[in-house]
């Protein structure tokens, strides 16, 4: 029989209020208190707190307090990711960020999901569905991304835009909902 973290983690309904998964979500609350109060001159004590919280990640990756998730252990973290102020994960399920993107400030990445019928989600029971972010994706400021979005490779994504369907490789793509606004001729 699944946990209801390994049932989290699977996509499948999963009830939050679960022991182990109150505890993570405390866990890495605790830490995110003392990483987004740590003083801009001690890089050393964010990266440490930060490896702590996110230990899906290249070593390489910058991440601006104040930064807030869920649990953390479900995000992962390319080579040289940026994530500007305010970035907001709730990784309930797998959130994969390639390398050399970047997050734009107050950039939100949700997994959560919750059942539609109302007596369904009356019973706390909620899933997640993963986000994935390509390579030398470019994110502007105040997105939002949906459960279950998948960004290509490459791709820009203008401030403000709400994602709610997957978008392509090698486009610039904004609005709400978002939509491709032209390709982009990549070199090389």
């Amino acid at each position: 029989m699944l946990t209801e973290k390994e049932k989290m983690i699977l996509g499948k309904p999963y009830n939050p209020l679960d022991k182990e998964l109150v505890s993570a979500r405390v866990h890495a609350q605790l830490l995110q208190k003392e990483f987004n109060a740590t003083a801009p001159d001690n890089g050393k004590e964010r990266k440490r707190l930060l490896k702590e919280l996110v230990p899906h990640q290249k070593k390489s990756c910058f991440v601006h307090p104040p930064f807030y998730c869920d649990y953390g252990f479900n995000v992962t973290l390319g080579e040289r990711v940026f994530l500007n102020f305010n970035c907001t994960v709730l990784d309930a399920a797998p959130v994969t960020i390639g390398d050399r993107s970047m997050l734009g400030p107050n950039v939100q990445l949700y997994t959560a999901t919750h059942p539609l019928d109302a007596q369904e989600r009356a019973t706390g029971i909620e899933s997640g569905q993963a986000i994935t972010i390509g390579k030398d994706v470019w994110i502007g400021g105040n997105v939002t991304v949906c459960p279950g979005v998948s960004i290509g490779d490459r791709t820009v994504i203008g401030a403000g835009s709400v994602i709610t369907k997957d978008i392509p490789n090698d486009v610039v793509a904004a609005g709400n909902p978002c939509r491709v606004i032209k390709p982009i001729a990549n070199k090389g």
